[in-house]
């Protein structure tokens, strides 16, 4: 059986991958210091065989008695209401982190793939992106924290690639969504169809007319796991090519909410990208991926999952005052 070790296991995505490769055959070990992951996103893992849970700050020294096949990297804050309350942490988590999974890697003799995003491309002038671009980053402003740790968790995983010989799968991370997002991340799923939930109108920062691309949970582990098992060392794009305006997606919002708030409209945080769309033209070639899961499809999925969620959980907010953080 191979055996494989999920950082950030008991986030959005890293759940979701610990699913998938049970689901496929593997020992699954999972890692999670619960900075932003949740506990019940693995709670239905408890008691299977075959999944094993480490309670674990990977920026500390990393021991792992077992044999490792695989390592996926998905340990850090991924939204910009977290980043901005840790910054440090998140600075921390992908260089130090990162450090620590790759030596393990290559002691483990274990093929690792680094979870990075497509925030890499910073507030892009070329578009859509392609993984030739370089970005267009600000290193300094409030966002950098994030976008600048995973472009040296990059840096460093092509490192040990080149000077180690340490097998190495770099996936850029397009918006994804889909159960088990927080609903308070302040992304815009989660923030809208909470706000829809709580009776609130929909708030917008900017006119409206900033674009994203989004891709269901599913198709997104598919991709990452046609990945890891591919020969390709170089970076890949996995995301939904379909581009739409936050306007237009905050409409689409209230008529799947069945609700009649208004759009109301805030000023656009500092160095938010205009625009983001991922060219996937590397990842149908290589992979043979693209995503099948259509946006009503996949946001209805995610719109019952919200609904379920008790009062408590629906009225509980981290930070009231992201837009005056993005500021700063």
């Amino acid at each position: 059986m191979k055996k494989i070790l999920i950082t950030g296991a008991a986030g959005f995505l890293g759940s979701h991958l610990c699913d998938r490769f049970i689901k496929e055959g593997y020992y699954v070990i999972g890692m999670d210091n619960y900075i932003t992951g949740d506990k019940k996103n693995l709670l239905h893992l408890e008691g299977n065989i075959n999944f094993e849970f480490v309670e674990h700050d990977i920026t500390e020294f990393i021991n792992i008695e077992k044999d490792l096949d695989y390592i996926l990297h998905f340990a850090s804050p991924a939204s910009p209401i977290d980043y901005l309350k840790i910054p440090i942490q998140t600075l921390k988590v992908g260089s130090l982190g990162t450090h620590n999974l790759l030596g393990l890697a290559k002691d483990k003799n274990a093929r690792i793939l680094i979870a990075s995003t497509s925030e890499v491309y910073g507030d892009p002038l070329v578009h859509p992106q392609t993984e030739g671009y370089y970005g267009n980053v600000n290193t300094i402003g409030p966002r950098g924290v994030y976008d600048e740790a995973k472009r040296f968790q990059e840096a460093i995983t092509m490192a040990y690639h080149r000077f180690h010989g340490v097998e190495t799968r770099i996936v850029r991370i397009f918006n994804t969504y889909g159960p088990r997002m927080r609903l308070n991340d302040g992304r815009v799923i989660p923030a809208f169809m909470g706000q829809a939930l709580r009776g609130e109108d929909l708030t917008i920062f900017g006119d409206g007319s900033q674009t994203r691309s989004f891709c269901y949970v599913d198709d997104q582990v598919e991709g990452i796991f046609r990945l890891l098992l591919s020969d390709y060392v170089e970076p890949v794009n996995i995301g939904n090519p379909h581009e739409i305006t936050i306007k237009e997606f905050a409409e689409e919002i209230i008529k799947l909410t069945g609700t009649t708030q208004k759009t109301i409209y805030q000023d656009l945080p500092v160095n938010d990208p205009l625009q983001r769309q991922p060219n996937i033209t590397l990842a149908k070639k290589l992979l043979n991926w693209e995503p099948k899961v259509n946006r009503a499809e996949g946001m209805k999925m995610t719109f019952d999952y919200f609904k379920s969620l008790s009062s408590e959980e629906l009225l509980k907010r981290d930070h009231k005052d992201f837009a005056k953080h993005m500021k700063k």
